[in-house]
């Protein structure tokens, strides 16, 4: 355990439920936790009683182990009960890949916000401008030229769709502020921005529960990126903004993060989060004393060989740095004859 997580507490030490198993965390709440073909090689899902069946939130990726793992819970882990809800928390492939699955499976609606579900639909159709090669020009005007890397990126064109291949074809809305019934208990909706559209995070008062999604992680920073959708976003900003969303719930309240471990701490873990944003953005700083682009400081902020993926991750949280500075007036953007974006310290 590194110096920040001995900050927090883990109340199920190092208990984690194996692949189609459940464990305990409350009444009427369940950890399933799902495995993912990434270095980030899991995802925690939440199994919550609702009146005479469930409510899961999250659903995984729509891969063989996923869908293996969920014949198993199927089968032996919902108490002869049947799921009558999947609600996402956003849409990412491995929270809502097996959304369509289990929504046909058990004739059942999906819950999301708005944002969410539209960005959903519009990446698992590829859909011009989200699809896997936008992201090329996008990346090459940031200063990526290796052509080997290039051409890994290149043959990602289907990526999200090969993970989500569907999604239902309607949806029940949320939306921030919202009262979510769920069994007997009330979970309010707290929408959140930067690291994707308008993630939902739900906390439930009475049970002293936040299911947090990936706005707020115990071990790793949540990632933010510029996509080529949105060329000129901020998320970085977005996504700090909307973690003082969290400020008024109790410091005790037991987080459910959907990586890593259940923990309490949560203003410890929102205060290391705000420090590490705080300290790049200081070395991005100081490097653009002379022009940089954004796959120059990919190397500052990860310094450890990446694979196209994580390459793809990287080179959009390092921009989210870098517009955070120039939507700060800190840095200036400059277009070079050559087309290529870089920034400098104004």
């Amino acid at each position: 355990m590194n110096a920040l997580e001995s900050q927090l507490q883990y109340p199920f030490a190092d208990q984690v439920p194996a692949p189609g198993e459940r464990l305990d965390i409350a009444p009427g709440v369940h950890w399933l936790r799902m495995p993912l073909p990434f270095a980030l090689d899991h995802i925690n899902l939440w199994l919550l009683k609702d009146g005479a069946g469930w409510t899961v939130v999250d659903t995984g990726a729509s891969t063989p182990e996923t869908q293996a793992a969920w014949d198993s819970v199927a089968s032996s882990r919902l108490d002869g009960l049947p799921l009558v809800r999947v609600l996402a928390t956003h849409c990412h492939p491995d929270h809502i890949g097996m959304a369509d699955a289990l929504c046909r499976r058990w004739n059942i609606p999906l819950q999301m916000t708005a944002g969410e579900y539209g960005f959903a639909r519009m990446m698992s159709a590829a859909l011009p401008g989200v699809d896997g090669t936008a992201a090329l020009p996008h990346f090459e005007r940031h200063g990526l030229n290796d052509p080997a890397m290039l051409e890994k990126m290149r043959s990602r064109k289907s990526y999200y769709p090969s993970l989500v291949p569907a999604v239902p074809s309607s949806y029940l809305r949320m939306q921030d502020g919202q009262q979510v019934e769920i069994g007997a208990q009330r979970w309010q909706v707290i929408a959140g921005y930067g690291h994707s559209p308008e993630h939902a995070s739900l906390y439930c008062a009475d049970l002293n529960l936040l299911v947090s999604g990936d706005m707020v992680l115990p071990r790793i920073s949540t990632n933010v990126s510029v996509f080529a959708v949105e060329p000129e976003g901020d998320p970085l900003g977005q996504y700090l903004d909307s973690l003082q969303r969290f400020a008024s719930l109790p410091d005790d309240v037991l987080v459910l993060p959907s990586h890593g471990r259940p923990f309490r701490g949560l203003h410890t873990r929102i205060a290391q989060l705000r420090e590490h944003h705080a300290a790049r953005l200081a070395e991005v700083v100081e490097a653009c004393r002379t022009a940089h682009t954004a796959a120059d400081i990919v190397p500052l902020m990860f310094r450890r060989p990446l694979d196209a993926h994580q390459l793809s991750f990287a080179l959009g949280e390092a921009l989210a740095h870098l517009h955070r500075l120039w939507r700060t007036g800190i840095v200036r953007r400059d277009v070079g004859a050559d087309g290529i974006i870089r920034f400098q310290t104004a």
